[in-house]
């Protein structure tokens, strides 16, 4: 059984690119953990939570396919929590314990496999009151008006829908003041791989170091 692995967590606000920068991190070596995934999953699979959200949001989110394959509308959802801090604030409540359990799994796995850093994806980690049981935080920044025009681009809803959003979630500058390393994502792919990879060789750098299993004291 290997050690405890360095945890990294990534995150940033819609449409920074966090999640390119955890792919490329995977691609590189490191686990990853895809905290955003997980509580989709949860959503659709975990009796619990689909009791919850339907008592939050109506049974109306939920629907059935010909297959039979459950679909919940998250766009639906996420237009009533971005506008109600109130049903964000118990929608957290319902799935994030959840989340916690399946990443202290993960982190199990990786101690047993001797995987040497486990980085965790999440849109919201300072707030989730968990930061502190990691090792580094990751803050992947961009600036506003090109991560409007990436979340419009991907689908994930109109400029006043992802601007509320982006207000529900802690401002950028905040974010990049408690982080140990920002990834600035204002240039091209080419530009964001060539800073993901100098990140990676510092996260291999501190994995190596005994010092850097504790984890720190957030706020």
């Amino acid at each position: 059984m290997g050690g405890k692995p360095l945890l990294v967590g990534v995150t940033g606000g819609i449409g920074s690119g966090k999640s390119t920068v955890c792919s490329i991190l995977a691609g590189l070596g490191c686990e990853l953990f895809e905290a955003d995934r997980v509580s989709r999953e949860l959503q659709v699979t975990d009796p619990g939570v689909i009791r919850g959200i339907a008592e939050l949001f109506g049974n109306e989110v939920y629907t059935r396919q010909a297959d039979g394959t459950l679909v919940v509308d998250r766009r639906a959802i996420a237009a009533a929590v971005f506008s109600d801090r109130g049903k964000l604030e118990a929608l957290n409540a319902l799935i994030h314990p959840k989340v916690f359990e399946a990443f202290d799994r993960e982190v199990e796995r990786c101690r047993r496999e001797g995987r040497k850093i486990l980085c965790k994806e999440a849109a919201i980690m300072f707030e989730s009151g968990k930061a502190g049981d990691l090792d580094l935080i990751v803050v992947v920044a961009a600036d506003d008006q090109l991560r409007i025009e990436r979340a419009v681009s991907r689908g994930l809803g109109n400029r006043e829908e992802v601007l509320r959003r982006m207000r529900a979630q802690w401002p950028q500058e905040r974010l990049v003041e408690r982080a140990d390393f920002v990834i600035w994502n204002n240039g091209t792919l080419e530009e964001l791989r060539a800073r993901t990879v100098e990140l990676y060789g510092r996260l291999v750098a501190a994995a190596s170091s005994a010092g850097n299993r504790g984890g720190k004291q957030r706020k």
